[in-house]
């Protein structure tokens, strides 16, 4: 059961880290962009814009489930 309890700290706090990481770089592209991201994907339709900005978030992904693994 100690155990148990552990890992699953460990697994909110790499979430939370996550989600933290994925926030972070979401506000740095929209930032660093000088359009309206939200604009150019929702009302315009951008599919290029979508397929890079979801490429970033996936890169992501697979370094915070790097982390997680060791």
């Amino acid at each position: 059961m100690d155990d148990l309890l552990k890992h699953a700290g460990a697994a909110s706090v790499y979430a939370l880290l996550g989600v933290v990481i994925f926030a972070s770089a979401f506000w740095v592209m929209v930032k660093c962009a000088p359009f309206s991201v939200k604009k150019e994907i929702g009302e315009d339709h951008n599919t290029a814009l979508a397929i890079v900005m979801g490429s970033v978030i996936l890169g992501l992904a697979i370094v915070v489930a790097a982390a997680i693994q060791g």
